[in-house]
């Protein structure tokens, strides 16, 4: 089997960038799902929840001849058990930042795909440490726009990265995409790079799909 194409169940641009980077061609298909925690939920479990029920979610609305597999993903931040999620405004922003200012947290993915065969699902966890912050500098971060769609409150790849004293695991997976985990589950169902990048090099590109 040869897995030519998949849909990626975010709309997330960093994900489809990703999925670019190692040449997976895919269709964008958002996903609507209650992303609400579970009371005690434990972020691990979380993350692969909401991954899983993403995926499941757009492969039930495609029509049978539509059908390919779908890949979906959830981030988050936690420390301890307290799940960091996107900032509401400025002063939860900040708030996040500050408490994880010079201290170490963990950034947990979960990823799954869902296709003709069933549902399979993997778990990133990599471990971030910030150096102290100053509230002057939470602010300034908080004003330039970049923190206000990310989980816990900042973008590794983007300004905060002169935040980052350390990561120890994926630097992809706290993108929001931990790489060597997708391409371990699309290896599975036929995809491989070398066939991905020689297909890519004369393809003609549909409409709706990025390469």
């Amino acid at each position: 089997m040869t897995l030519h194409s998949i849909y990626l169940a975010s709309a997330s641009p960093r994900r489809s960038a990703l999925l670019r980077q190692i040449f997976v061609p895919h269709q964008i298909l958002i996903p609507d799902v209650d992303e609400s925690r579970l009371p005690a939920e434990p972020p691990a479990e979380y993350v692969v929840r909401l991954a899983c029920a993403k995926a499941q979610r757009v492969w039930e609305r495609l029509k049978p001849d539509e059908r390919k597999p779908v890949l979906a993903a959830d981030t988050t931040v936690a420390l301890g058990n307290d799940i960091f999620g996107k900032p509401r405004d400025r002063q939860e922003g900040t708030a996040m930042l500050q408490q994880l200012s010079g201290r170490s947290h963990h950034v947990y993915t979960g990823i799954a795909v869902f296709h003709a065969g069933g549902l399979q699902h993997a778990l990133s966890i990599s471990e971030v440490t910030l150096r102290a912050l100053t509230l002057a500098e939470c602010a300034a971060y908080w004003e330039s726009g970049e923190p206000q769609d990310k989980a816990g409150g900042y973008a590794v790849q983007g300004l905060a990265a002169a935040f980052i004293s350390d990561i120890k695991g994926s630097y992809s997976g706290v993108m929001g995409l931990p790489l060597y985990e997708t391409s371990q589950l699309l290896t599975s169902l036929g995809w491989s790079l070398r066939q991905a990048s020689d297909e890519l090099e004369d393809a003609d590109v549909p409409d709706g799909v990025s390469l």
